[in-house]
């Protein structure tokens, strides 16, 4: 059974998402402030996390940051009440999955669960570690693994979904609407921005000279290409 945690200092939006989610079948675990909330991700294994931005004593920018930074890969959406697109746009730098603004259906909210955990499932220990050599990087994306020089390279989950698209697309133009739709899963348009934003960390892992790349090419009004 997938396992959800929920941040957010609201108690009526906490015990509604925990309420409905559980009817959906799945396990539950709550916090309700940002100490709280980063002490249960580093002690525990969820499937997924959602998020809320702003909290009391640490937010979720924060968090998020955080838990990056010690190598815990587990999907995350943030939920939060701004609609400017800077802090959707710091949100997935920071290693988000996905963002949902409030007020947000619950329909909506099961939609993007859903899709960030079939995503997920992809880590499985089940699945065959085949490792791809992509510029800089060797890639066991089953595993949602990298490496450089036998180092182990950190990368969220998302960069590592945009990566292997591209690579299942190698020598061939992909174009933004493309990632946006097939990657964020949902009818909903992200920018174009988000996705330029994705390439650029992509390409500072991957490539010897990020701001000349020779791996991942720019298709100048259209998207990108992998060559491989």
């Amino acid at each position: 059974m997938n396992r959800i945690l929920i941040v957010e200092d609201e108690t009526h939006m906490r015990m509604g998402l925990a309420d409905n989610l559980e009817f959906e079948g799945y396990e539950i675990d709550q916090a309700e402030e940002g100490n709280e909330g980063l002490t249960k991700i580093l002690e525990n294994q969820y499937s997924l996390i959602l998020l809320d931005v702003m909290l009391p004593n640490m937010s979720g920018f924060e968090i998020c940051k955080t838990i990056r930074a010690k190598g815990i890969s587990t999907p995350l959406i943030l939920l939060t009440a701004k609609g400017e697109e800077i802090d959707k746009v710091r949100g997935l730098e920071l290693g988000a999955d996905d963002y949902i603004t409030k007020p947000f259906s619950l329909r909506e909210l099961l939609a993007r669960v859903k899709a960030v955990l079939r995503r997920g499932e992809m880590s499985s220990p089940e699945k065959k570690s085949v490792m791809a050599k992509i510029g800089r990087l060797e890639v066991d994306f089953p595993s949602y693994n990298a490496f450089s020089e036998g180092c182990q390279v950190q990368m969220s989950h998302k960069e590592y979904e945009i990566l292997k698209y591209l690579y299942e697309h190698k020598n061939r133009t992909v174009s933004r609407d493309d990632l946006l739709k097939n990657i964020w899963g949902y009818e909903e348009r992200v920018t174009t921005r988000t996705v330029d934003n994705f390439i650029l960390k992509l390409r500072q892992k991957i490539e010897e000279d990020h701001e000349h790349p020779q791996v991942i090419l720019t298709v100048h009004g259209t998207g990108y290409k992998l060559l491989g």
